[in-house]
């Protein structure tokens, strides 16, 4: 509910406070006193884009400001919500327009685009003006509407989440069939390089080793001539070094009874024996592992090129590489064959979700159409009453795929003078036709749809007498369930209102022309729809019917 409107500096609007009361809020005054740019600087903070022009003092920036109380507004809440904004149960909507011609918005003093300005208000502000028609376009207003005729809103909203459930399933599905068709597409390859890699059976550092053995079986002769000389010099010499060791040994121990300084000599000639005798003895081991069988050479030759070969063609360095290629391979080429199955799965579980949406869908549909003759035909009954006798008001549903709102598509459609030809209510109605007939709906539905802040611009406009009686009490019906705020020049419409804005324009000390707003007393409303009745000079017959007006 708007609180209150706060407007500074915006066209021939100097400041201006606004503070209209929860039912229906009627807004008179003469033609250019600026109901119209009171409509204007509220568009601001509905989303609609800023024009320089509307600055009076170029000094000063222009400041809209709006106060709405949200605290039983859950959508807004989630709205707020989903744009990671504050929520407080008085929201504060300000546009600001700079002479610079920047503008800025802000949703409790955080500052929004003006995308997300429209998407919020939209959710507290329905201002219907002479375009009426938007609402038909740009939502899904005709469905929303035949639901709470249908009282079918719950079920509407089960279907819409059985609805995402299933185009979430199907995304996936989507997805995986993307992606099993990437894979089917590489997985001949991979299964080459697989069987490539499976077939080599690499060990652990095979290649590293393989090159190795190589080179030493390349220095085979050189290798054995140094092992051997080596192994000569320390055991099967003519004096081998290890035997001279040791007997050196057995000459020091003999004379460690008359010469005890010895030992310690002797025990370190006894160390360097047991190491040179364990270096004699691996020496000869290491003999025995250089090869010089060619056969061996070949097979580690051939071997190292498989191994050099692999590693070039998948730009690798290692044996560990490559193994982990084929382990890599492995588990693509599983996933490959998982991805079929979970394919399988997630198509059982769409069709199941499929069933499930299309039997609710045909009971929506069901309950939807079962409906419409009532809701037709009141809608025509209260088009009589507005002033409409002639127009015929239908509504067609047209077949159409799942979509989340049903397989309905919903059309409102009007014969404005009885030819018998309906055509879309957009197209057939002009504006102020399409006021009342929006006004006539809202009504109908007013309890069971959550609207927000209702603002009727002139919805009365073409008619008098009885229709506009009836406007007005549709009006005032309406305002029961939500606030209502109504600009007319009809005293029917006026004089229903529980508060009565009057728009004047005052000039001030240098002749400058200002627009001001006051709320009417109950005398002072007697005396202004007595002058709508019968002019700036009404007679008391007029006073009187207005009298009668505002107290009927």
């Amino acid at each position: 509910m708007l609180q209150k409107l706060v407007i500074r500096n915006y066209a021939i609007i100097d400041h201006l406070v606004i503070e209209p009361d929860a039912a229906l809020n009627t807004v008179t005054g003469e033609t250019g006193a600026g109901k119209s740019i009171i409509l204007g600087a509220l568009s601001l903070i509905l989303g609609d884009r800023a024009d320089t022009s509307v600055l009076i003092n170029k000094e000063e920036k222009s400041v809209v400001e709006g106060y709405f109380d949200v605290s039983a507004n859950e959508p807004f809440r989630a709205a707020l919500a989903d744009a990671e904004l504050d929520y407080d149960p008085v929201c504060i909507i300000r546009r600001e327009i700079a002479s610079s011609g920047k503008s800025r918005a802000f949703v409790n003093d955080t500052p929004v685009t003006l995308q997300v300005l429209n998407k919020l208000t939209s959710l507290l502000v329905d201002l219907q003006q002479q375009f009426g028609h938007l609402v038909l376009e740009e939502d899904e207003f005709q469905i929303n509407a035949l639901d709470a005729v249908a009282a079918t809103s719950a079920l509407a909203t089960t279907y819409k989440s059985n609805y995402l459930s299933w185009k979430k399933v199907q995304r996936e599905l989507v997805d995986k069939k993307t992606l099993q068709l990437k894979l089917k597409q590489e997985a001949d390859y991979k299964q080459y390089l697989l069987e490539e890699l499976v077939l080599a059976d690499f060990k652990e550092e095979e290649i590293e080793n393989a090159e190795l053995q190589l080179k030493q079986m390349s220095h085979a002769e050189r290798i054995l001539g140094v092992l051997q000389g080596a192994y000569t010099l320390l055991s099967e010499g003519e004096q081998p070094l290890v035997n001279e060791l040791k007997r050196m040994v057995q000459q020091m121990q003999s004379i460690n009874d008359v010469f005890p300084d010895v030992k310690p000599l002797q025990e370190r000639v006894s160390s360097v024996w047991l190491e040179l005798k364990d270096i004699a003895d691996e020496l000869g081991v290491q003999q025995g592992r250089v090869s010089l069988d060619p056969v061996a050479m070949e097979e580690l030759l051939q071997r190292a090129d498989l191994g050099n070969k692999l590693l070039k063609k998948h730009g690798m360095k290692t044996t560990a590489e490559l193994r982990e290629l084929l382990q890599r391979l492995t588990a693509e080429l599983k996933e490959t064959i998982d991805l079929d199955e979970a394919i399988i799965e997630i198509g059982l579980e769409a069709d199941k979700q499929h069933t499930l949406l299309v039997a609710n869908a045909n009971e929506l549909s069901l309950l939807r159409r079962q409906a419409i003759p009532a809701f037709v035909s009141r809608i025509n009954d209260l088009l009589s009453l507005v002033g409409m006798p002639n127009a015929r008001f239908n509504i067609e549903i047209l077949p159409t795929g799942p979509t989340n709102s049903g397989i309905d598509n919903v059309q409102f459609l009007l014969d404005a003078n009885k030819s018998g030809r309906f055509q879309l209510l957009q197209k057939a109605a002009s504006g102020g036709e399409m006021s009342r007939i929006m006004l006539c709906i809202k009504s109908l539905i007013a309890e069971a749809l959550h609207l927000p802040t209702l603002i009727f611009d002139e919805v009365d406009t073409g008619i008098s007498g009885e229709a506009a009686r009836q406007v007005g009490i549709l009006l005032r019906s309406l305002s029961g369930y939500h606030q209502v705020i109504c600009i007319t020049h009809q005293p029917q419409v006026a004089a229903k209102g529980t508060r009565h804005f009057f728009v004047y324009k005052q000039a001030d000390a240098t002749g400058k022309f200002n627009t001001k707003i006051r709320v009417l007393q109950q005398e002072e409303r007697v005396l202004a729809i007595a002058r709508m009745i019968g002019g700036e000079d009404p007679s008391g017959a007029a006073v009187n019917s207005a009298r009668e007006l505002v107290v009927g």
